[in-house]
């Protein structure tokens, strides 16, 4: 297979995201976020970024890094706790003990705190009230890394103007319990015994008080908030803790500041020009996994810097369904919907067109092909890859692996090929890419 004009692969972290292809910086992408960030490194810990500076973000499975790292793309979110990490400003306590820096916390540091719940017959509990700005009936995610130490079990719950809502864990097997009918709860494993444990709320006030209650209990099975047991002066592990306004949690925000802290948006386009693509004939492939299905459209693009001439795939909003859009002269050519493409599962996706035609093609199967009367694209009409369609407010929020543009169509087999490859090696040794 000939090699792409433009590739893009995770590689670096700088102020762009740079294509390894063409060499002469034109294939690279613009990218900006106005504030520090986080990310997983390659030794799995939590890791801050520069503002400015764009992330190179691992996977984890069962608590260990997987694979290679993708790009990072996430919307603007606030951390509304004003000490994400000082677990001793929490002011109401209830018959517990919380002390900080106990032990190592997923960033690899000593910072995180012990909570320890004393022998009364009552509710073991810690939290504060914060006053936001966020509006009534607003979803907003709840997050705390926890980890067992002599109890294995631990609740987290919301309070404030909102559904109170709450969830048990069990720390030491990974294992959801009860939990209240609209926590939705999750957990995520980050190695070293430490969860994420989730779980979302709607405010039932303007400017609603919001509160995440770190509780101790001793079943994993009780079916009410902050439940009521005899202490035996034992406790867990906590750490980073996080509400958000927001459907679906992202990154952890650190924020020790005082006040809430703001992670800015991340924007990522501009990759080419006009002499980096045909016109006439190409293909287009992404391999990418979006981070939500709700909020908005998420598009990724090839066009001439308008909505006028364009190939965009677009994720559409609140539902597992894709589209591929082509638009010459204003005029949509072909719009083809893909149902159950779930969107926290990587896909790679590629299009190819030529003549009067296009194909598009899914994780090494051909899933749709159609005529366009209005082909070929105008000469130097297409100009910029980028994630978001061009003059529009559908920037894309994901997990990208790979861009790659090739000037010329591919055969059927190469396009199947290049949309199965299972590893990094068997793609840059099946594109002649030299390793080293």
């Amino acid at each position: 297979m000939a090699k792409p004009n433009l590739a893009y692969i995770p590689a670096t972290i700088g102020g762009k995201v740079y294509s390894i292809l063409p060499s002469d910086g034109v294939g690279d992408f613009d990218f900006t976020r106005g504030t520090i960030a986080t990310r997983i490194n390659a030794q799995g810990l939590i890791e801050e970024v520069a503002s400015g500076e764009n992330r190179l973000n691992y996977s984890l499975l069962d608590g260990e890094v997987v694979g290679c790292p993708h790009l990072l793309l996430e919307p603007e979110r606030t951390n509304l706790i004003p000490y994400s990490e000082d677990f001793s400003q929490l002011t109401t306590k209830s018959n517990i003990t919380i002390t900080d820096n106990q032990v190592i916390s997923p960033d690899g540091s000593l910072n995180a705190a012990s909570i320890i719940d004393n022998s009364v017959n009552g509710v073991h509990r810690a939290f504060t009230n914060y006053t936001s700005s966020v509006a009534s009936g607003q979803v907003v995610s709840h997050s705390v890394f926890a980890k067992a130490k002599e109890h294995k079990w631990f609740q987290l719950s919301t309070g404030g103007n909102t559904n109170d809502q709450w969830a048990n864990f069990d720390l030491e097997n990974g294992v959801i319990g009860n939990s209240s009918s609209s926590a939705n709860p999750i957990m995520e494993y980050y190695g070293n015994g430490w969860y994420r444990c989730i779980l979302f709320a709607t405010t039932s006030a303007n400017n609603a008080s919001l509160a995440g209650l770190i509780t101790l209990t001793n079943n994993l099975d009780a079916t009410l908030r902050s439940p009521s047991y005899s202490g035996s002066n034992g406790g867990v592990f906590i750490f980073g803790l996080q509400i958000e306004q927001g459907s679906f949690p992202t990154s952890y925000i650190k924020s020790n500041s005082g006040s809430p802290t703001t992670r800015a948006a991340e924007t990522c386009n501009g990759s080419g020009n006009a002499a980096t693509f045909n016109d006439s004939e190409g293909v287009l492939m992404f391999e990418t996994q979006r981070i939500s299905n709700g909020g908005h459209y998420s598009t990724i693009s090839l066009d001439g810097g308008d909505l006028n001439n364009y190939i965009g795939i677009l994720y559409r909003v609140n539902t597992n369904e894709v589209w591929l859009q082509v638009v010459i002269g204003s005029v949509q050519q072909f719009s083809k919907r893909l149902y159950n493409i779930k969107h926290d599962e990587n896909n790679k996706f590629a299009v190819k067109y030529e003549n009067t035609s296009f194909n598009w093609y899914l994780n090494g199967f051909l899933i749709a092909t159609n005529t366009a009367s209005g082909m070929p694209f105008s000469s130097n009409t297409l100009n910029n890859i980028g994630f978001i369609a061009a003059n529009s407010s559908e920037p894309y929020y994901g997990k990208t692996k790979q861009v790659q543009y090739f000037d010329s169509a591919l055969s059927d087999t190469e396009l199947e090929q290049l949309t199965s490859w299972d590893s990094f090696r068997a793609m840059a040794e099946g594109q002649l890419y030299t390793i080293e």
